[in-house]
C-alpha cells in the first residue's frame, strides 16, 4: 500500500466512520453548538443593547448635571447680587440715618449755642448795665455833690426829654 494512493476499502470506511461522525455531530453536536453560538450571540446582543441604554442614561444624567450646574451658576449670581444691593441698600440707609442724626445734632447744638449765646449777652448786658449803674452812681455823686448841680441836672433832662418828643411827635 502506497502512502499517496489509498485503497478502495479504506476509503470506504473512512467515509462510514465520518459519515456517522457527522451524523453523530449533526444530530448532538451541532445543534448544541449553535444553541451556545446563539446563547453567546443574544448575550453579546443583550450587553450592546444594555452599554447603549447605559451610555444614553450617563449622557442624560451629564445633562442634566450640566443644567442643574447652569441654574445653580445662576442661582449663585442672583443671590450674590441681591446681597450685594441688599448691602449697598443697608450702607445707603446707614449713611442717610448717619446724616439725619448729625444733622438733629448740629441743629440742637446750634440752638443750645444760640440759647448759651442769649444767656451770655443777657448776662453781659445785666453785667454792663449793672456797672454802667454803679459808674453813673459814682460820677453823679461826684458832680452832683451840691443841691445847685442837682436842680441843674434835672432840667437839663426835662428839658432833653421834651426835645425827644417833640421830634417823634414830627416824624
Amino acid at each position: 500500500m502506497s502512502l499517496i494512493t489509498p485503497d478502495f476499502g479504506l476509503l470506504f470506511w473512512m467515509t462510514l466512520v465520518f459519515a456517522i461522525v457527522f451524523f453523530i455531530l449533526a444530530k448532538f453536536g451541532f445543534p448544541l453548538i449553535t444553541g451556545m453560538v446563539k446563547k453567546r450571540s443574544d448575550s453579546i446582543e443583550r450587553s450592546l443593547k444594555e452599554a447603549e441604554e447605559a451610555r444614553n442614561t450617563l449622557k442624560q444624567l451629564a445633562e442634566e448635571q450640566k443644567r442643574l450646574i447652569d441654574e445653580a451658576r445662576k442661582e449663585q449670581a442672583r443671590i450674590l447680587n441681591e446681597a450685594a444691593a441688599s448691602g449697598d441698600k443697608i450702607v445707603q440707609e446707614s449713611r442717610e440715618q448717619a446724616k439725619a442724626q448729625t444733622e438733629l445734632m448740629l441743629a440742637q447744638a446750634r440752638e443750645e449755642i444760640r440759647i448759651a449765646q442769649d444767656t451770655a449777652r443777657r448776662e453781659l448786658a445785666d453785667e454792663v448795665t449793672g456797672l454802667s449803674v454803679a459808674v453813673a452812681e459814682k460820677l453823679l455823686r461826684g458832680h452832683l455833690d451840691t443841691h445847685e448841680k442837682q436842680s441843674d441836672l434835672i432840667d437839663r433832662m426835662i428839658e432833653e426829654a421834651r426835645a425827644s418828643h417833640r421830634t417823634q411827635t414830627l416824624n
